[in-house]
């Protein structure tokens, strides 16, 4: 039996002619990221538990300080200040602070460290993302980065995997985002657990770069192991243009092994939005009814990218956001905050009535700028609306587009971008 896209990746680290579903493994790791929340804990395992004190590869360590940062409080300074002494002691080369950091997974692609064919692990669930590139990518727990960074290995269950067939051209205001959504939905929060999320179809050449990121990206949410798109043109002059590394292109076999072949038709799709308090809770747009809302955030790591901020400024361009609804925009990286200035995004934004923040996690995880208070609702573009997920444990997170948001922002309530 032939092999899956995810399988032949790590069959290719773990130096084996072929690995099949279920198997245990150990891989050579391209990537090692921790963040300000993850870091310090595997610090200490490794400086406190482990007999290797030094790191396998200073090129091969990403720590981006981007959940609390700029720090909101003592506590989280002090987890920066162990990560900065760290980055220092061991001259890592990928670290990413104040004034140059970005949200994690938005700003690796970026800076070029993860490309197709890579076996990336990242203390943080969406370490996904990178799927989108054509790399094996997948979150691990803090132990877990402390050993790779001390051996640059890593030891995995070979996933088996379901292949999802991308059909058509995505319907108008279809995002990323509405169709991982729309597939969420479909299979459930735990639809995919452990198994490798293979994305192919005709559809995915209409599918820009930021729209496959959002797709990989929420494959946790389905309880994936890992997403990952096959590496087309786009991907290609992706990686050409932000990386000087070489990258593999590994393609599925065609009598490769899946437990599921599901096929979604994008002309069909309407913009989706997920209800509290679960990813899997979706409803289309015409199924919403009224809800008004108190906060709009378009940003995180799922939706700040450039094109997420265009999508919304077109929208809010010439508009007021509603009375009484607090609108923050958080570009995902430096480089975007500047193009989105450069663009008259900024000022789009600020005229309508919304904030700008630096690049941070910020809300997204309850950290700050932007808490909810008892009984307040909330549109995020953001990956997950858990119980008190962003602030009081009674109030709402509405999961959807930057399109959706935007849309909401102006009106008050959940609303389509079509009604503007």
């Amino acid at each position: 039996m032939g092999m899956t896209m995810t399988q032949k990746i790590l069959a290719a680290h773990a130096g084996l002619p072929e690995v099949k579903a279920g198997q245990l493994i150990e891989a050579d790791l391209d990537l090692v990221l921790g963040n300000d929340i993850t870091s310090p804990v595997a610090i200490r395992e490794m400086e406190n538990k482990m007999t290797k004190q030094t790191v396998f590869d200073k090129d091969k360590i990403a720590l981006v300080l981007d959940h609390f940062v700029p720090n909101k409080d003592i506590k989280s300074a002090q987890q920066c200040k162990c990560v900065r002494e760290f980055a220092c002691r061991h001259e890592i080369t990928n670290y990413f602070d104040v004034g140059e950091m970005g949200i994690e997974h938005a700003l690796l692609p970026e800076k070029g460290l993860t490309v197709a064919g890579d076996v990336i692990i990242g203390a943080d669930s969406h370490t996904c993302t990178y799927g989108a590139l054509g790399a094996f990518s997948t979150g691990v727990g803090s132990t877990d980065m402390a050993a790779g960074m001390a051996t640059g290995k890593a030891w995995f269950k070979v996933p088996s995997a379901i292949k999802f067939v991308l059909t058509g051209k995505p319907a108008e205001w279809i995002s990323g985002k509405d169709i991982i959504l729309h597939i969420i939905g479909k299979i459930g929060v735990d639809g995919a657990l452990y198994k490798s999320m293979e994305f192919v179809g005709d559809g995915i050449a209409y599918l820009s770069m930021d729209d496959r990121f959002t797709i990989a990206n929420m494959a946790i949410e389905a309880g994936g192991k890992n997403g990952i798109f096959p590496v087309d043109e786009k991907a290609a002059a992706y990686m050409k243009e932000h990386s000087k590394r070489e990258f593999t292109v590994y393609e599925a076999d065609p009598d490769a092994e899946y437990e599921q072949v599901i096929t979604v038709d994008l002309s069909t799709l309407k913009p989706t939005v997920s209800f509290p308090h679960l990813p899997e809770n979706t409803r289309t747009i015409d199924e919403v009814g009224d809800i008004k809302i108190d906060q709009v955030v378009i940003g995180s790591c799922t939706n700040g990218r450039m094109e997420d901020l265009r999508i919304a400024a077109g929208l809010l361009k010439g508009r007021k956001v509603a009375k009484g609804v607090r609108t923050i925009v958080i570009p995902a990286t430096q480089k975007i905050y500047l193009q989105a200035i450069e663009e008259g995004l900024v000022q789009i934004f600020v005229e309508a009535g919304a904030v700008v923040s630096t690049p941070t996690c910020g809300p997204c995880l309850g950290g700050y700028m932007g808490i909810l208070a008892e009984g307040e609702r909330c549109v995020s573009t953001t990956n997950r609306n858990f119980v008190g997920r962003m602030g009081h444990v009674t109030s709402e997170i509405y999961l959807a587009s930057p399109a959706v948001a935007a849309a909401s922002a102006v009106t008050g309530r959940i609303s389509c971008p079509c009604e503007l």
